[in-house]
């Protein structure tokens, strides 16, 4: 089997132009669409934009990878790099807090140049302790042992080889070659081609033991950033792939096994973008409401558990809290007792902040007074 970087002209990629302009047409016009929203949310709505797509990037990126992170300390992690308070959130980890960094340094600081340092202290980043699950791993330096770096999947006998790196007596070459294609590439190439060629070209060549898929997507949010040149994030292009995790990879190797021609990856990339930029238009209204209910009720004295329950309802949006809001629940979700809960529950129904469902049978649920709020 020959592998892409084996190929006489590697890296030198192509595509087909007239292929691809449809689909970089609508990723443009969607683009345009949400850039404009980003304009008119002002600093407030903008920052709570960007913390809440930060979260969903990090938990997103892991996800992909197999790993699932705890959704309320990685938003403490998040709020704790930009400023924000944290009372109430749980004490986020080292892996996490390095995770944050690499997507907050990738995307705040995109006109900083990428240099192979930088690449090496956000996989170092990523692992803390030296280990990846309960093996340890070469941290902050490119992988140097002989044998060839391979992705593969299947039981003992059974193993299915998806990918096999470039070797790492090239490393060094490649990784240079890497950097100064990325220098170069700016605003020379498309930027959401650009973006794309990035992932494909990164990965394929995995530079590092582990932490290749995470790198990968930070280095995507990056190039990015670059081309909308603005701060706020208004979308997950994580969540997206995680939702298409199966073509994903099976994208990426088609390609990794095929010729120069990558066509069929950007093809896939630029649809995937197009459709997350249309699946954020629903956390974008969800932010708006949050600040619109607020806004509304910001005379209302409430205590931080309320606060905290309050906020757990207007993330998920309207009717979509599982069960409505019960006293068992409100008792989970702040850590008190079901008469404290109560009591709380009572208060806020009191400030008309929730309304209790009907239709429910004898179980007493609420929900927010969205009706209130919107008036």
């Amino acid at each position: 089997m020959r592998w892409i970087w084996q190929k006489a002209d590697w890296p030198k990629f192509t595509w087909d132009a007239e292929t691809l302009l449809p689909l970089l047409s609508k990723a443009r016009f969607e683009q345009g669409k949400l850039l404009a929203q980003a304009q008119g949310l002002g600093f407030e709505i903008g920052r709570e934009a960007t913390v809440n797509i930060l979260v969903e990037e990090a938990v997103k990126t892991s996800e992909i990878e197999g790993s699932q992170l705890n959704r309320d300390a990685v938003h403490s992690s998040v709020a704790k790099h930009l400023g924000i308070p944290t009372f109430g959130l749980p004490q986020s980890t080292r892996s996490i807090d390095g995770l944050v960094e690499i997507l907050l340094d990738a995307t705040l600081k995109h006109d900083q140049p990428l240099t192979g340092e930088r690449l090496k202290s956000w996989q170092a980043a990523l692992f803390p302790t030296g280990y990846s699950g309960l093996f340890r791993i070469q941290v902050g330096e490119w992988r140097s042992w002989e044998d060839p770096m391979q992705v593969v999947s299947g039981g003992m006998g059974k193993e299915v080889v998806h990918l096999e790196a470039v070797p790492s007596l090239s490393l060094k070459k490649e990784m240079e070659q890497f950097l100064l294609w990325w220098e170069k590439s700016l605003n020379q190439v498309d930027g959401l081609l650009r973006a794309g060629i990035a992932h494909f070209y990164f990965i394929t060549i995995h530079p590092f033991e582990d932490g290749n898929g995470r790198i990968a997507r930070a280095l995507t949010d990056m190039a990015l950033a670059q081309d909308e040149k603005i701060l706020t994030r208004l979308y997950s292009l994580s969540s997206q792939i995680m939702k298409e995790r199966k073509q994903y990879y099976e994208t990426l190797e088609r390609c990794q096994k095929g010729e120069l021609d990558i066509t069929i990856w950007l093809a896939w990339f630029l649809a995937s973008y197009t459709r997350s930029l249309k699946n954020s238009a629903g956390l974008i209204a969800g932010i708006l409401d949050k600040a619109s209910f607020w806004q509304y009720f910001n005379q209302e004295t409430l205590s931080n558990r309320q606060r905290k329950v309050v906020n757990a309802l207007l993330d998920v949006g309207k009717g979509n809290f599982q069960g409505g809001l019960t006293t068992r629940k409100y008792s989970s979700i702040a850590k008190i007792s079901r008469a404290t809960a109560f009591r709380e529950i009572t208060d806020l129904l009191e400030k008309k902040v929730i309304v209790q469902n009907t239709g429910k049978g004898r179980s007493v649920s609420y929900d927010l007074n969205w009706d209130v709020c919107r008036s």
